[in-house]
């Protein structure tokens, strides 16, 4: 890689990071791009010389998001944890960027259909991981044999639910840090043999 693409790939990191920030404070439809060139200490026209439009900014940001969030779910998947740990380490990875995860299901009724399918890739990894260890907690008589999708459906209903209505449940703090644990109990003994 020649000095110039390192450049460039920094720059790019760089603006990536800024607009999480940026998105995670004034949200993913309202958040201007001149915002994000702000933040990274970069001109409003290097923002588009690395992403052509506001859409594939906030696409690249989602798609870091899904690839921090699964990564540590995939080794541990592909290992011998139980289901405890794998619903542990998802709720980790969200929290460590609770504010955009916020924002990004409030508002996914509101993005475009492309950033919406990048969401739904996400939510099949971390569904596929999960469902990795949920088959052989299954096949061990560990937890109970239900349909895979509504298993998923209902702990991310779980935590959809406290997240979106922060307001109720924990306004001046992490969700994720005041109920993570009592969520992992709950569903644990949900699905419990």
């Amino acid at each position: 890689m020649s000095k110039r693409d390192e450049q460039k790939a920094k720059t790019r990191q760089i603006i990536i990071h800024a607009a999480f920030e940026q998105f995670s404070k004034g949200g993913l439809i309202n958040t201007p791009t001149a915002s994000v060139a702000k933040a990274a200490g970069v001109s409003h026209g290097t923002i588009f010389a690395h992403f052509p439009t506001r859409e594939d900014l906030l696409d690249a940001v989602i798609e870091e998001f899904g690839i921090r969030v699964s990564e540590r779910m995939h080794e541990l998947a592909q290992g011998a944890c139980g289901m405890r740990e794998i619903l542990q380490v998802h709720l980790k990875g969200i929290s460590e960027y609770e504010n955009f995860y916020i924002r990004l299901i409030s508002e996914t009724p509101l993005l475009h259909e492309d950033t919406k399918n990048t969401l739904i890739m996400i939510q099949s990894a971390v569904s596929f991981h999960l469902t990795q260890v949920a088959e052989r907690e299954m096949e061990k008589h560990i937890i109970k044999r239900m349909p895979l999708n509504l298993m998923f459906n209902t702990w991310l209903g779980l935590i959809h639910y406290y997240l979106a209505n922060r307001d109720l449940f924990a306004p001046e703090g992490s969700v994720i840090s005041r109920y993570g644990e009592e969520w992992v109990q709950h569903f644990m003994n949900l699905i419990s043999l």
